[in-house]
């Protein structure tokens, strides 16, 4: 391994070129899951597997694998890989680092001589992002068993087109209900990603160690109450749908803050009225709020709060209160061995590393249902993500990168 090496420049080239598939001008990249840019890159991406030699095959849900194949086939394989599609208007790097990174790795090892034991696979998840389905992961979720083919199959998105019918559009091969994996499927699996946070950054470390990631749960609330003309209706007669949705909001803050620990986020990302208009009195008032923490009873304490505060300000101001639980995933703990074994890969490239948890979730999160998991992150300017000025240094890539392809050859030519 000592003749490893990262050919960042062609590498930096990638990420540059896979940024140019999007709806949206540069610097920013909006590629969503599916979408007939999407496709194209992940057309391109396909390009590049086979170009490496890699087996290349995808399953019901769109999933890619691309497969170096060791010694010994029928042994679990190693595995690595992250997403390529991209929330609107934001930037080139969140998950394409380790993506292109993954690929790069491979090739490394590939030039360093490296003969494997067990087969190295890179996978390209679909729809990491939630932007389509109002579901992140779907790709990892229905792999992990976590999302039923059934559910999955009746998504539809805005248009009503349905997940079961874009999936095919997009190559997707097979049965949803051939997509999950057997517990043990792989040995490992150590996904590569930016930070998405300042701490790396701030502490000048090369590389971070993941050993836990948070997990989200996800509410919809919907307050319908009674419309108006915005001058004729008199304060005491309102039944303002917008009020009892602005105090959940605040709400939503305290309950972090109050019943929280230091690891706990809450947000309310989305509140939306109808009919939005300057003069009209809102008649529905519909939120969706992301609660996180690494423990799991710390966060449902605080998701129970906030649905009792639902419903509470919903009877308050006279309205008819619907509260929908989107989703309530595990948190996930990483794997010990794999984390020692980053941190000796870390070491032996001469690169110092720290443990730390992530507070964004990933596909990681979702593959802990298969099998040992952690991740390797490396700093991003300013802790700054999903925006079109994200951005990870040539430098920072390719020292994640090198330390990924060590961790992989270890954990490929173990027993």
């Amino acid at each position: 391994m000592e003749s490893l090496s990262v050919d960042i420049q062609t590498l930096s080239a990638e990420l540059r070129r896979l940024a140019e598939f999007s709806d949206a001008p540069a610097p920013a990249v909006t590629r969503v899951m599916l979408s007939d840019v999407d496709l194209a890159a992940r057309k391109h991406l396909t390009g590049l597997l086979e170009a490496a030699g890699l087996a290349v095959r995808v399953d019901g849900a769109g999933n890619v694998f691309a497969r170096w194949i060791g010694a010994d086939d029928q042994l679990p394989a190693v595995a690595t890989g992250s997403h390529c599609d991209a929330i609107p208007h934001s930037g080139m790097f969140d998950g394409t680092v380790g993506l292109l990174g993954g690929l790069e790795a491979i090739r490394a090892l590939r030039r360093a001589g490296l003969q494997p034991k067990r087969s190295i696979e890179l996978i390209l998840f679909t729809s990491e992002e939630p932007t389509r389905y109002g579901v992140g992961c779907l790709g990892s979720r229905l792999m992990s068993g976590q999302l039923s083919a059934e559910s999955a199959g009746k998504l539809t998105d805005a248009d009503g087109v349905s997940f079961d019918a874009l999936r095919r559009r997009s190559g997707g091969r097979g049965s949803l209900a051939e997509v999950a994996l057997p517990r043990g499927h792989y040995r490992g699996f150590v996904e590569l990603h930016i930070e998405q946070g300042p701490l790396l950054e701030a502490r000048q470390s090369p590389i971070g160690v993941v050993t836990a990631i948070a997990a989200p749960a996800a509410l919809r609330v919907t307050y319908t109450g009674e419309g108006g003309h915005a001058g004729a209706v008199l304060m005491p007669d309102r039944r303002d749908a917008l009020l009892p949705a602005a105090k959940l909001a605040l709400a939503v803050d305290r309950a972090a803050r109050t019943l929280g620990g230091p690891d706990t986020v809450a947000t309310t990302g989305v509140l939306d009225v109808h009919p939005r208009a300057i003069n009209s009195i809102p008649s529905r008032a519909y939120l969706e709020i992301d609660v996180r923490d690494i423990v799991r009873e710390r966060r449902d304490r605080v998701l129970d709060e906030i649905k009792r505060q639902a419903q509470a300000l919903g009877d308050e101001h006279q309205q008819a209160t619907s509260i929908e639980l989107i989703n309530a995933d595990p948190p996930a703990s990483c794997d010990p061995e794999l984390i020692a074994t980053i941190e000796r890969s870390a070491a032996a490239a001469g690169l110092g590393a720290e443990r730390m948890i992530s507070r964004a979730y990933h596909d990681t999160l979702f593959m802990a249902g298969i099998c040992p998991v952690s991740m390797i992150f490396i700093p991003c300017r300013g802790g700054v993500s999903h925006r079109p000025d994200e951005y990870a240094s040539p430098e920072a890539i390719a020292a994640g990168v090198e330390v990924l392809a060590r961790a992989l050859a270890a954990l490929a030519c173990d027993r």
